[in-house]
């Protein structure tokens, strides 16, 4: 369990290639021992919503898991049912848009690994392909073999059948082959799109390169600091309640961020080029706070503001805990 949990928070902190290809890997794997442990083909009617559902039901799996492992995912819902109800106009709708585009676009890896993975086995195609009962596919796989093979198409998975092998394994080879062409063809598509949202995103990016290699290296350290902190300060605050309780004494004092500090730091990052900050967190310590350590007066909320170009998505990415 302890390895599983070291594995998770690398794939959610470590929003990057190294995280990506993490992920793929893992899903990768998975997708092996599913096939080869769980998958029987039942070479009945039953093919085609077989090898269908093993093909797409775990990926959809997985993209629901993306969505739920998502930091951005509940820093955007938390407390939305309570929030005051905002003007529905263009500009929110499409902010609340690129959220949700970059929430997928991370939780769309595993998912589209999957589909990848199993398309070059090719065990779910081959099964629903031979219980897709169309008479256009039927003609084209079958055509010159014996007149069985259409009706014993469904057959041919198990090698329960009347048709030659030889005939039969030709009719499979293709159908394989027709899953490892769309598996290839979705990898290079998936691969293709992301160089280019990625050269787009670098290109409008506000920032140089080596600032941006900093400010990664920034957002990962305060999110492993923020999990750091935050600990030790529930265990403090719950060791001098303990302490007070089971002694009767007057609680020493310990000083914790309000409601309304909780809520500055828990809203969406959005960069200025006026300011230099480089989180929700490093905006609130620099623009709420006066010295004596209490709110300004005269500073304003800026509440969910998440309009941050894309090459900085990652700032408002870290380990979610559910």
């Amino acid at each position: 369990m302890d390895k599983f949990k070291t594995v998770l928070n690398i794939v959610q902190k470590q929003q990057t290639t190294l995280g990506f290809g993490l992920v793929a890997l893992l899903t990768a794997g998975g997708e092996q021992i599913f096939s080869a442990v769980v998958f029987r083909c039942p070479c009945s009617s039953w093919n085609f919503a077989y090898g269908t559902v093993f093909l797409l039901a775990p990926a959809l799996v997985l993209l629901v898991l993306g969505y739920i492992l998502s930091n951005k995912t509940w820093k955007m819902f938390t407390g939305l049912c309570l929030r005051k109800p905002t003007p529905v106009r263009l500009k929110n709708m499409c902010v609340f848009l690129k959220v949700v585009l970059q929430i997928t676009t991370t939780a769309m890896v595993a998912p589209i690994s999957w589909i990848a993975v199993a398309l070059l086995n090719g065990n779910y195609f081959e099964c629903a392909r031979t219980g897709l009962n169309v008479t256009l596919f039927e003609d084209q796989l079958c055509f010159g073999k014996v007149p069985e093979c259409r009706s014993e198409l469904y057959r041919f998975p198990c090698g329960r059948s009347t048709v030659p092998q030889t005939e039969r394994e030709d009719v499979l080879a293709i159908i394989r082959a027709e899953s490892q062409v769309l598996g290839w063809l979705l990898i290079a598509s998936i691969m293709t799109a992301a160089l280019l949202l990625t050269c787009v995103a670098r290109c409008r990016s506000p920032i140089s390169y080596v600032q941006l290699k900093f400010w990664q290296v920034y957002a990962q350290k305060e999110s492993d600091l923020l999990d750091r902190y935050t600990a030790e300060h529930a265990q403090k605050l719950a060791e001098r309640n303990l302490t007070s309780f089971f002694q009767q004494t007057s609680p020493e004092p310990i000083v914790t961020p309000d409601r309304k500090a909780w809520e500055k730091v828990s809203s969406f990052f959005r960069f200025a080029r006026k300011n230099q900050h480089y989180s929700i967190l490093h905006k609130y310590v620099e623009t709420d706070l006066d010295p004596t350590g209490s709110h300004r007066a005269s500073v304003v909320s800026d509440g969910g503001d998440f309009t941050s170009p894309a090459v900085l998505s990652f700032v408002d990415e870290g380990r979610v805990i559910l």
